[in-house]
């Protein structure tokens, strides 16, 4: 039976892209394809931005789970606790990348008990069946298979020329955004992506809204 290892699993807002605002449970897998996570690793991976804690499960109801319908009922279970009403639930599985783990059984049995069923991935794999949303973010030195979905999000700016907006521009996506990249000049990072946004109509700007207003 496959064993799926999650670092956390907590309800906030969706904070970028085209579902910013909407309650969800985020199901944040350990591991990646592209970085170890450990520090002594980030100069020499394939993403050295990122700003997530992928590691290990001993985040927020993280843990090891025995199946997909024991993954499901704990991710259900933490959607309860929050005592919603109405509204379809929805997970977006995250990481990390979701798609060394994330796969059509997991993916059914989360549908099963209820819940839309999102991925945000680097888009290195390419995404299996069933996903009602699916958002890729590329990295600059990672190979590009997922070349279609419902969003592409890319953090901005990465120097790299395979990097840049127009490499993806025509690639089957409904929406495209600019993620300003987190780091020590992420003011300047977002004003460089507001102005690009302005001249290129086609993306537009995606702000990290649950850090402004502090949720997770």
């Amino acid at each position: 039976m496959k064993i799926y290892s999650v670092k956390e699993c907590y309800v906030t807002l969706q904070g970028e892209g085209a579902q910013t605002g909407r309650a969800a449970v985020f199901l944040r897998f350990a591991g990646c394809n592209l970085w170890s996570g450990l520090e002594k690793d980030r100069s020499s991976a394939a993403c050295r931005f990122c700003d997530t804690d992928f590691v290990g499960t001993d985040g927020t109801h993280g843990g090891k789970f025995s199946g997909p319908d024991d993954l499901a009922r704990h991710v259900r279970n933490v959607w309860s606790a929050s005592a919603p009403r109405g509204g379809r639930p929805y997970v977006i599985c995250t990481g990390g990348e979701p798609l060394l783990q994330l796969d059509s059984p997991a993916i059914a049995a989360l549908k099963a008990v209820g819940f839309d069923v999102g991925v945000e991935t680097n888009g290195t794999l390419v995404a299996p069946d069933g996903l009602d949303w699916i958002c890729v973010s590329p990295k600059a030195a990672a190979v590009l298979k997922q070349k279609s979905g419902n969003e592409l999000k890319l953090v901005y700016p990465q120097d790299e020329p395979s990097a840049q907006p127009e490499q993806f521009e025509q690639l089957q996506f409904e929406h495209f955004f600019l993620q300003p990249k987190d780091d020590r000049s992420t003011a300047q990072n977002i004003a460089a992506a507001a102005a690009f946004c302005m001249k290129h109509p086609k993306w537009r700007l995606s702000l990290q809204t649950h850090k402004l207003i502090g949720l997770p």
